[in-house]
């Protein structure tokens, strides 16, 4: 059985007391010693302690130091195969071309075969983005959505002889290329002008096509991945020889060459900001971005070929979205700066 607890509440009392009397003590000594000391010099103002913002990192400056980026190792320097223009009526295998018409439901007259363009998405068959490149006005053409009833700051092109072409107007103003259908000239994010700073020769509220030719020969993962012609990045490890030996069957090019295309009209407004067009097509199921797409098997494109000079480069696969989308100024000009950061000194950044 436990004992009886002793009373020892008077003992507690008495040392409550105690501290009590010696807190008061204390407050009363620390009072008397802050009257008898000087006053402090007050304090510096806020903003003195404020540090200056750093100055922002110029990378495209510290490319040219860093022991990372030598021009000379550009294994894919001069890879290109020489492979010249032919008049479309001299080709012994009549060739799909591009650009072309991508618009829904529409179906061209040339008969290719067997031949299937590359519908998965590239990385599954082994090919990687090796250029970004872009195009003033589009090449191809999507009825709605790019076409010769769209607009920008300094019109659209001509309509073309399969769309039932009129006679532009005596001195009508036009450019090459089709246009999307987004510009409008009282809403200022068509046209305030931005301050760009890697990009040349680009303008708000105008329409871009974007390229991103893709390769399975291409180096793939290393500082060369990225080469301008492209044509080096395209055949950076293939040869001649190796080349002709796969040609016998052309769908082998089809399946390991292709490009992704995509429409832009550019707008000074940065809820349109998108971080990361070097990779290849802006993919984005909630704004129907990269989700529309018209595949089928063409050549390389450019103003050296038209309806009666041909591409050699082909047959290759053509990923391209049929809508057009609204994008940031400054979206190209980050991908501007990315471009000038990879390992070719020479790639381009302007339109």
């Amino acid at each position: 059985m436990c004992p009886t607890p002793k009373d020892n509440t008077g003992t507690l009392k008495a040392v409550i007391g105690v501290l009590g009397l010696s807190t008061v003590a204390l407050l009363a000594a620390t009072i008397a010693l802050a009257m008898k000391e000087p006053s402090a010099a007050p304090a510096a103002p806020a903003e003195s302690a404020v540090a200056a913002a750093p100055s922002a990192t110029d990378f495209v400056a510290l490319k040219e130091t860093s022991i990372f980026l030598d021009y000379k190792d550009n294994v894919c320097a001069g890879a290109q195969l020489a492979v010249a223009n032919k008049l479309c009526a001299d080709l012994e295998v009549p060739t799909p071309q591009a650009g072309g018409n991508v618009t829904k439901g529409y179906v061209g007259d040339l008969d290719v075969g067997d031949l299937k363009p590359h519908t998965a998405s590239y990385f599954q068959g082994n090919m990687c983005p090796v250029n970004v490149h872009w195009h003033l006005g589009t090449e191809h053409y999507s009825y709605g959505q790019y076409d010769e009833n769209g607009n920008g700051p300094h019109g659209t092109a001509k309509r073309p002889e399969w769309a039932n072409r009129d006679l532009a107007a005596a001195g009508e103003k036009v450019r090459g290329g089709f246009h999307c259908h987004h510009y409008d000239e009282e809403d200022e994010k068509f046209t305030k002008p931005y301050d760009w700073k890697y990009c040349t020769n680009m303008e708000v509220g105008e329409t871009y096509e974007v390229h991103w030719p893709h390769s399975s020969v291409g180096d793939c993962g290393t500082v060369n991945q990225y080469q301008t012609p492209f044509y080096d990045g395209v055949f950076c490890n293939l040869s001649m020889e190796q080349f002709a030996a796969i040609a016998v069957d052309p769908q082998n090019i089809a399946s390991n060459v292709g490009v992704h295309g995509q429409v832009f009209t550019v707008v000074n407004d940065e809820s349109f900001f998108y971080p990361d067009m070097m990779r290849g097509m802006i993919i984005d199921k909630q704004r129907n971005m990269g989700t529309d797409i018209h595949y089928y098997t063409g050549s390389t494109t450019g103003t050296s070929r038209n309806n009666e000079m041909c591409s050699q480069y082909a047959p290759i696969t053509w990923q391209v979205d049929r809508q057009c989308h609204m994008i940031s100024a400054s979206s190209f000009d980050k991908l501007c700066q990315d471009m000038l950061l990879q390992q070719v000194s020479s790639i381009s950044a302007s339109a």
